[in-house]
């Protein structure tokens, strides 16, 4: 291994374990505030050198004062403990929900800071790259992928009536299986919204398919999630 007498409990390897902590946490924390997201390098850097401190002080237990301290718990409180933050970072707009990634960035800085401070610091510069690579090649998979998937997510704005009860009738008579049909009144009892989960037929442009859906009588928007 490349860093394996990081290990050793020396003043060196703690500063190269704090270093190393703050860089790894800023990579992934530029990565998200470059694409505008949240979390961010202070953030995740923060996060990072935090969990890495954790298990230094835990290390640090056990030389000075050994069988008092469990290293295995206090890693464990960090990982369940971080999720606040990650949950500051979920934002639910409308019908879509953001901050996922972000979230989910901020708990792998804290997984990423724990490895570091064990001196574990090989594992923790390969998470991070596997991460960051990740981040930016799997949205291109997902979009050749998806744009061969019949499914799509719709949420449909109406007005009262028999609205829905018509654009669940005209779906299924069309040939899409509906895997969810939620009807949500709460916006008032002039409108509702409609989130369905329909597979289109392979005879159907989903495109032209929407656009025709969107012409229906008291239907007033769809989008696509």
């Amino acid at each position: 291994m490349f860093f394996a007498d990081i290990s050793a409990w020396t003043l060196r390897n703690i500063v190269i374990r704090l270093v190393a902590a703050m860089a790894l946490g800023g990579l992934i924390g530029i990565d998200r505030g470059a694409k505008r997201r949240g979390g961010g390098a202070r953030t995740d850097s923060a996060v990072c050198i935090g969990a890495a401190l954790v298990m230094m002080t835990g290390q640090y237990i056990e030389i000075r004062w050994p069988g008092l301290a469990d290293i295995s718990r206090m890693a464990s409180q960090v990982v369940s403990g971080v999720g606040f933050l990650g949950a500051g970072s979920i934002l639910v707009s409308g019908h879509q929900v953001k901050g996922l990634t972000s979230a989910a960035g901020i708990w792998l800085s804290a997984c990423i800071g724990l490895a570091v401070g064990i001196g574990f610091v090989d594992g923790a510069m390969l998470a991070t790259l596997v991460l960051l690579a990740g981040l930016h090649l799997l949205p291109l998979l997902e979009e050749k992928i998806y744009q061969y998937s019949r499914y799509v997510i719709l949420y449909v704005e109406a007005d009262e009536g028999g609205a829905s009860a018509e654009f669940l009738h005209h779906l299924k008579m069309d040939g899409c299986k509906v895997d969810r049909f939620d009807v949500d009144k709460s916006g008032g009892m002039q409108s509702f919204t409609i989130l369905t989960t329909i597979r289109l037929p392979k005879d159907l442009n989903r495109d032209e398919y929407i656009e025709e859906l969107s012409r229906m009588r008291g239907i007033h928007s769809i989008d696509i999630m």
